[in-house]
């Protein structure tokens, strides 16, 4: 297996796959390419749903046509706003699923990235957000345009989270070269 088939965002598809099912309410934090929002969509099925959010239209645009093109809008709704923003569409202890990929939109304008002053506060606001057993799945890119900034900052921050309340797994591709990607799972406790 090479090292693109078993990525950062598979492995999360992987641990939320086995998690989340029909009927979910899921929120895609940073939506992108609209990726993990149509995964999510299609684990809820009609009777779930999923919000997206994304601070660059051509995110959502990208993210809207997605959906369309695989017939997945009925349940989803993609907004054009902050994920810090996200506690103005969900009530507390609501959310089955939160997804975050941290870095710049790929294919997209790179100095256009995710930044620790924004990034934290909204891990704080979904943390809030996630039911009893709910999780919440982390994809830190960093290294290139963006530096190691905010890599480290998520990876101090994620320290701090309440460990009577929450169960926080980061992962480490360990053998590969250069920056890859750091995946991490935050389970909240019944």
């Amino acid at each position: 297996m090479g090292n693109r088939s078993f990525g950062a965002v598979s492995v999360a598809h992987k641990i939320i796959g086995q998690k989340i099912g029909e009927g979910a309410f899921c929120i895609d934090a940073t939506a992108g390419r609209g990726n993990d929002t149509a995964f999510l969509a299609g684990l809820v099925g009609e009777t779930g749903k999923v919000l997206a959010f994304d601070i660059q239209q051509e995110a959502v645009d990208s993210t809207k046509a997605l959906l369309e093109s695989k017939g997945l809008t009925k349940n989803t709704q993609v907004y054009l706003d902050s994920h810090t923003n996200m506690e103005q569409y969900a009530q507390p202890e609501t959310v089955d699923c939160i997804t975050f990929n941290f870095g710049w939109l790929p294919a997209g304008d790179h100095s256009v990235f995710t930044r620790p002053e924004t990034s934290i506060p909204a891990i704080q606001a979904g943390l809030r957000l996630l039911k009893p057993h709910g999780l919440m799945s982390l994809c830190i890119y960093y290294g290139k345009d963006t530096g190691y900034e905010e890599r480290d900052a998520l990876l101090e921050f994620l320290k701090t989270i309440d460990s009577r309340f929450y169960t926080v797994i980061v992962c480490d591709f360990c053998n590969r070269p250069n920056d890859p990607p750091i995946p991490v799972f935050i389970l909240k406790d019944g």
